[in-house]
């Protein structure tokens, strides 16, 4: 069989290095890789489908699945994943905790970032603050000028508005113009910007908590494949699942490799035990059924925050011949 030259956009991780740099294959494709931001890979795919295979937003994609589909088909390879307690930045001369929020102006760079759905999810479930309850603002992290990647219509009482012309969020954070900020990226401000900080003094603490009392391990980005390349090759969805299923256990063998640490950070063999220990072995599954909890979460807020027209299921967000595999 003649390979398919697909090109495959995705972030420079450990769990894509083994596709990136060709120890894992793609059955049938001849991939041509490149490493690039997720706000990059994001925008050329959602604006112009630019790529064969790429990472995508979760939030972006289901928008789109709920209105019909897009130009591309999910695959349940869930390459980025964090608990955003660590997202939500504040004045901290004025927040002192989640409920402080109510009738504040909050800065986001893009509303339905998946990052800012479960801040707002975490903020509505376990502090009561609800999305209307805030004044958001929307403005780049950096540059002024960035726009919302998808058009969205939110709900008549989520109050939106665009921040001044030439401001950045992190600007008017640092000047005290808005409240809060919530974000994939922390604000770009400058050495030493005094009263500001996290929301959650210890995000780590909250965010083991959170998930012990709900099992859900945030999933922020899925994987794509063209949609017209799926109908042409129904095997092709299957096969860019299985390769980055492998290329993510690699990764996690490489870390469990203590003769020597495989990241630039102490304390590694140590945080990997301590997450196995909390959220156990298969920590960062990918595939439907052990992820179900957490797409229904996420699929539901995502529905009540007025993002998706209508509440989506995970089959229908992933192409068929990803919802299960074969087993020896």
């Amino acid at each position: 069989m003649t390979k398919l030259n697909l090109s495959v956009a995705v972030g420079p991780y450990d769990r894509t290095r083994a596709l990136i740099d060709g120890s894992v294959q793609i059955d049938g494709v001849n991939p041509s890789c490149m490493t690039l931001s997720p706000e990059e890979i994001f925008f050329r795919a959602f604006r112009h489908a630019e790529f064969d295979i790429c990472e995508l937003s979760l939030s972006s994609f289901t928008v789109k699945t709920a209105q019909g589909g897009g130009p591309y088909v999910g695959v349940p390879a869930f390459v980025s994943r964090a608990f955003r307690h660590t997202s939500i930045y504040v004045r901290t001369d004025r927040i002192k905790k989640p409920e402080d929020l109510k009738g504040k102006r909050v800065g986001v760079p893009e509303y339905q970032l998946t990052a800012n759905v479960w801040a707002r999810a975490i903020l509505e479930d376990d502090y009561g603050v609800k999305p209307s309850d805030i004044q958001w603002v929307r403005g780049g992290i950096e540059d002024a000028d960035r726009p919302e990647k998808i058009s969205i219509k939110l709900p008549a009482d989520v109050k939106l508005e665009d921040a001044p012309p030439g401001k950045s969020i992190s600007a008017m954070l640092a000047e005290g113009t808005i409240d809060a900020f919530i974000a994939p990226r922390p604000p770009s401000l400058p050495k030493n910007t005094p009263n500001v900080g996290w929301l959650f003094p210890d995000p780590v603490a909250a965010a083991k908590d959170y998930y012990k009392r709900t099992g859900v391990f945030p999933i922020m980005h899925i994987v794509g494949v063209r949609r017209t390349l799926a109908e042409q090759h129904p095997w092709l969805p299957g096969a860019v699942f299985k390769a980055f299923d492998q290329s993510k256990a690699k990764a996690l063998d490489l870390l469990s490799d203590t003769s020597a640490t495989k990241v630039t950070l102490p304390f590694i063999e140590e945080r990997l035990a301590e997450a196995r220990s909390l959220m156990g072995e298969d920590f960062w599954s990918y595939g439907i059924e052990p992820a179900r909890k957490t797409l229904e979460s996420f699929f539901k807020h995502h529905h009540s925050q007025g993002l998706s027209s209508r509440l989506v299921t995970p089959e229908e967000m992933f192409h068929p011949g990803t919802h299960e595999a074969f087993k020896i």
